[in-house]
């Protein structure tokens, strides 16, 4: 079975190595960040294999029992006035069968969630510059997800089939995609390992008659909690289906004294590290934790020269009163705009 899975997957890189990323497909939303926590880890953290019920929008094989009748809701004020959030439930149902004459008993878990964003008003006006009416723009995916384990091993499958509508003035369109994750769990070390294909699919129907690509994400994902330290370490490299994923930034050219201009060079280790999430979680078990991630493509592409912003940084913190959760998220873009996460999580036991 694992090794039909790795063949599959080998396969699949082989023939979409091209790649998406933003601006080169429709339903970008997909890919923005599903929670407060996935925000403070730097964005895209996908090894939390515990009670967060909203980490299966993003990775479906972290999808288990601990969810069960756990249900989330998410918000963010985004940037340029655009709000998105979600909400996520999970429940696991329990079954008796005989086996070899034995009554063994089995659990299977089914999470169920909703993302959507708005895009606000805009100004209407025609070819001439004359000012029409008002519009807006909205798009939301609903998703159902699995997960099982593969045989006696410590390796995890996981899928998630994704509804999506979108609807962008007098234009719409829908759209069907899938998350395949395949999760290795060793709870003796408390390490996850996981890769995560994100958005393999198609629309349905189209705009205005023209086909397009959904943003297709590849992303690899690596975490432990440490054995004498309350700490989590989180390890991510993203977008692993585009390579190279940096570009030369106009505003960095070098100009000399004779007006000879060199382009910005990109290397080897520069390109490596923009595909590249770190965070830590400090308490991450319990009722009070401290979250903080750094995302290094953001800091690169969004950072000011011969300025400091603190591009890339993100920082978070959770609080667990009785049967809530709360969550929060500061993460920095630009100096002049910045996002807040606002979360809660419900135990419903």
């Amino acid at each position: 079975m694992i090794r039909n899975i790795f063949v599959l997957l080998v396969l699949f890189f082989s023939s979409h190595s091209y790649g998406q990323l933003g601006g080169r497909s429709t339903y970008q939303f997909l890919n923005l960040v599903s929670s407060p926590r996935q925000a403070a880890l730097g964005g895209k953290s996908i090894t939390n294999v515990d009670y967060d019920v909203t980490q299966p929008l993003y990775n479906p094989s972290t999808i288990n029992s601990e969810m069960s009748n756990q249900v989330s809701a998410n918000f963010t004020s985004y940037l340029g006035g655009i709000s998105y959030g979600n909400a996520a439930y999970a429940r696991t149902f329990k079954k008796e069968k005989e086996i070899d004459g034995e009554t063994k008993a089995t659990a299977n878990t089914f999470h169920v969630g909703i993302n959507y964003i708005g895009y606000g008003d805009f100004d209407g006006f025609d070819e001439q510059g004359n000012a029409t009416s008002t519009f807006s723009g909205n798009e939301a995916a609903i998703s159902v997800g699995y997960a099982k384990q593969l045989g006696n091993s410590d390796f995890y499958g996981g899928a998630n089939v994704k509804f999506i509508s979108s609807t962008l003035e007098q234009y719409s369109s829908l759209g069907v995609a899938t998350d395949l994750a395949i999760l290795y769990s060793n709870t003796e070390k408390a390490f996850q390992a996981t890769l995560v294909v994100r958005n393999l699919g198609t629309q349905i129907t189209t705009y205005n008659e023209v086909q397009e690509s959904l943003p297709l994400e590849v992303n690899l994902g690596f975490s432990q909690e440490l054995e004498n330290v309350p700490i989590r370490w989180h390890f991510t490299l993203e977008n692993l289906q585009q390579w190279p994923i940096a570009f030369s930034n106009p505003s960095r050219v070098l100009t000399d004294l004779e007006g000879n201009q060199t382009q910005e060079e990109i290397g080897i280790l520069n390109e490596v590290i923009r595909h590249t999430i770190i965070g830590a979680e400090l308490f991450p078990r319990r009722g009070f934790n401290v979250r903080i991630g750094y995302n290094f493509r953001r800091a690169e592409e969004l950072r000011i020269v011969e300025q400091r912003n603190f591009s890339g940084l993100s920082a978070g913190f959770s609080l667990k009163l009785n049967r809530f959760r709360f969550s929060y998220t500061h993460a920095k873009y630009t100096s002049a705009a910045n996002s807040n996460f606002f979360g809660v999580q419900i135990d419903l036991q």
